[in-house]
């Protein structure tokens, strides 16, 4: 007989009454919490970005990924059909892929080390070694099937060439799960064949949900980064604003800098560190880019939640997962790409532009050391202490304004729903 399954404790949390404007420091540091976001988030009703199409191409393709923490293998199959499974052998729970990538060849064949069980490219259990025993002794019982010890498998769709899984089999189609305003700007940058040019990754010693704020907060990103502000890439003055699916899950920020600006003195009369005009580039060519889209927009990054970034920066692209490795550390994996019809000159632009983001970045490595100071605070913080999240107002609403932080409001708004607190 099977133990009854140890029931599912939801940790107590006293959210203050003034709602999502204040964050207690708790949830970058609860390991209850941190276990029931794996449970409600990641293995709850999501679709988790597992990865590009356009990383798997060929027939016996795989990438090994996680979502949450729960390790998953992404495959390509003899037909072309993309598939993705636990990567947890049915037998005794071993690691069966141990590569982050590669191809296993015509056969499709992925083998766990241990016992050498093999599965095929969908997971399913094609091969026992000694199954039948050996001289008329061992082997598994007469009634074992091969067909009922697969590994778990995902639900998966390919949905302009990012790949999705979820455990949830009733959830929506990735377009209606996202809503109009994200597959949008989803098939803006993915409107063709795409050219891989790189991966980095970079380990964090925050909590995920920390990177989760920076990345849904414009108010920080002229105050923190010099370059960005410095070189005109990005200011609060420029035209551009905020953008929320109604479920608030998925949003857009969005800047043009090629549009006029207002209100610029504000940088030179409050001193800000971060825009100083004495700086200068050696290689100004780092800047020299081209008009891609036809709305201007020169800046773009979407969040789709609860684990994606789709980035558009002058003329780099990249996607960025956020993979939580414990509650106090994240990996954040960004795949970058152009386009397969680039010209040699437009590949080269993208190359270059690389050095702006990325772990040593010129725009993006402060947010590595901002989210890891955010981190060690909060592990000290007494208890009760919170952020105070109120610029441009209290509420969750799309806003025109990039000094705002409604954005992070509406996230904590959706973490709140989906774990129950």
């Amino acid at each position: 007989m099977n133990a009854p399954a140890a029931p599912v404790i939801t940790p107590k949390l006293d959210w203050p009454a003034e709602g999502v404007a204040r964050v207690p420091y708790r949830v970058y540091t609860d390991p209850d919490l941190y276990a029931l976001e794996q449970e409600r988030i990641f293995r709850g009703p999501a679709w988790n970005f597992l990865g590009l199409a356009a990383e798997i191409p060929n027939a016996g393709d795989f990438k090994a990924t996680f979502v949450g923490d729960t390790p998953v293998v992404m495959t390509r199959d003899g037909q072309g059909a993309i598939h993705a499974w636990v990567n947890r052998c049915a037998h005794r729970g071993a690691l069966v892929c141990r590569e982050l990538r590669g191809n296993v060849g015509a056969s499709g064949t992925h083998t766990c080390v241990y016992h050498q069980w093999a599965y095929d490219a969908g997971g399913n259990l094609v091969g026992v070694p000694f199954r039948r025993g050996l001289g008329g002794k061992g082997g598994y019982p007469a009634d074992f099937e091969l067909a009922d010890h697969g590994l778990q498998t995902l639900r998966v769709e390919d949905y302009h060439g990012l790949v999705f899984g979820t455990f949830d089999a009733g959830l929506p189609a990735v377009e209606a799960h996202i809503g109009a305003t994200a597959a949008h700007y989803v098939q803006r940058i993915f409107n063709r064949p795409l050219r891989l040019l790189g991966t980095t990754r970079q380990y964090m010693n925050a909590n995920w949900k920390v990177y989760a704020e920076n990345l849904r907060d414009p108010y920080h990103a002229s105050l923190l980064h010099l370059f960005h502000c410095t070189f005109g890439l990005y200011r609060s003055t420029q035209e551009g604003g905020i953008e929320l699916d109604p479920t608030l899950r998925h949003s857009v920020l969005t800047s043009k800098n090629k549009a006029p600006e207002s209100g610029r003195d504000g940088y030179v009369d409050d001193k800000l560190r971060t825009y100083d005009e004495t700086y200068t580039l050696a290689d100004p060519t780092l800047l020299a880019g081209r008009p891609e889209f036809a709305d201007g927009k020169s800046a773009v990054i979407q969040t789709l939640f609860p684990n994606l970034v789709i980035q558009q920066i002058a003329n780099t692209l990249a996607v960025r997962q956020v993979l939580p490795k414990g509650v106090g550390h994240f990996e954040l994996v960004w795949t970058h790409f152009g386009y397969a019809d680039d010209d040699a000159e437009l590949t080269a632009i993208r190359l270059k532009q690389f050095n702006l983001i990325g772990p040593a970045g010129l725009i993006s490595m402060e947010d590595g050391e901002a989210t890891e100071l955010v981190q060690r605070a909060a592990e000290a913080a007494e208890a009760g202490a919170t952020e105070v999240i109120e610029m441009e107002g209290r509420g969750v609403e799309p806003t025109g304004s990039l000094l705002s932080e409604g954005n992070i409001r509406a996230f904590w708004q959706v973490y709140r729903d989906t774990l129950g607190l």
